[in-house]
């Protein structure tokens, strides 16, 4: 069995606990259910930003040690002092060490989109998410049929969310919709957690023309990140580079400033 097909048995698991517990009506009345989000695919293309989405995760499958004592108030503000457009936070407990209390942390200390990163499988995510004081969601289409995220798209969009449909494959941009506003490439093959960002390049000509085009995993480096940004990508996720640093909040600053002197 694949890490990918690990984690999703996982999450089922997680999900008919968390479903035990509370329920979605509960989860509706949370204080941040009823909020505006903001816009995820407008602050990517906000031309005074960075395109840069700054992951939140203190580990992962193929690094599991990364930053395990990280605080996530210091670490998101110190991204969004440094101009990254969006904070990704890493939600699933098992696997990267992260809980839905992270992203209300993150949410009572800043004014940028916050996409919720985990494994959404079912509509009680994203129910969860909006109550958290998520942005947006991420839909992996490796594990998701293109009927599921239909369906999981559409509960989104009703709820005020948007949309990050990450894709592996060129074959998996069937499973788009016209609800989904960002696509990402991602340039780690989720089976064996390798990384090669040629995938975002050899991807992007078939990427639908209107969406925000993001690339994905495996950005350590502001040269590259410049090249993907002329070739075509509007926004770049970037995560372990940070966070296995001493101060995440000043590399994301210097790799910004390189990028842009790049650019």
């Amino acid at each position: 069995m694949n890490i990918l097909q690990t984690i999703v048995d996982r999450k089922k698991e997680e999900i008919k606990l968390a479903k035990s517990k509370v329920n979605e009506s509960t989860l509706e009345q949370s204080d941040l259910f009823d909020r505006k989000c903001f816009s995820f695919s407008e602050h990517i293309k906000k031309p005074e930003l960075s395109g840069i989405i700054a992951e939140f995760k203190r580990k992962s499958p193929s690094k599991p040690t990364i930053n395990l004592r990280a605080d996530v108030t210091q670490i998101t503000t110190g991204y969004s002092s440094a101009g990254a457009s969006a904070l990704s936070v890493l939600t699933d407990v098992d696997f990267f060490c992260g809980n839905d209390e992270d992203i209300k942390k993150a949410r009572s200390v800043n004014q940028i989109p916050i996409l919720r990163k985990d494994f959404v499988i079912d509509p009680y995510q994203i129910i969860e998410a909006k109550s958290i004081g998520a942005d947006a969601i991420l839909l992996i289409a490796e594990i998701l049929t293109k009927s599921e995220i239909d369906e999981l798209s559409k509960v989104a969009v009703d709820l005020g969310l948007e949309v990050l449909m990450e894709v592996h494959t060129s074959d998996q941009i069937s499973k788009y919709n016209e609800r989904i506003k960002n696509i990402g490439v991602n340039n780690r093959n989720l089976k064996t957690f390798t990384t090669d960002i040629r995938y975002s390049m050899d991807i992007f000509p078939q990427l639908p023309s209107d969406t925000i085009k993001i690339s994905e995993s495996g950005l350590d480096d502001a040269a590259t990140v410049a090249s993907l940004k002329r070739f075509g990508f509007d926004g770049f996720l970037i995560g372990e580079s940070f966070m296995k640093t001493e101060d995440p909040g000043k590399a994301c600053a210097d790799f910004i400033q390189k990028m842009k002197e790049l650019s």
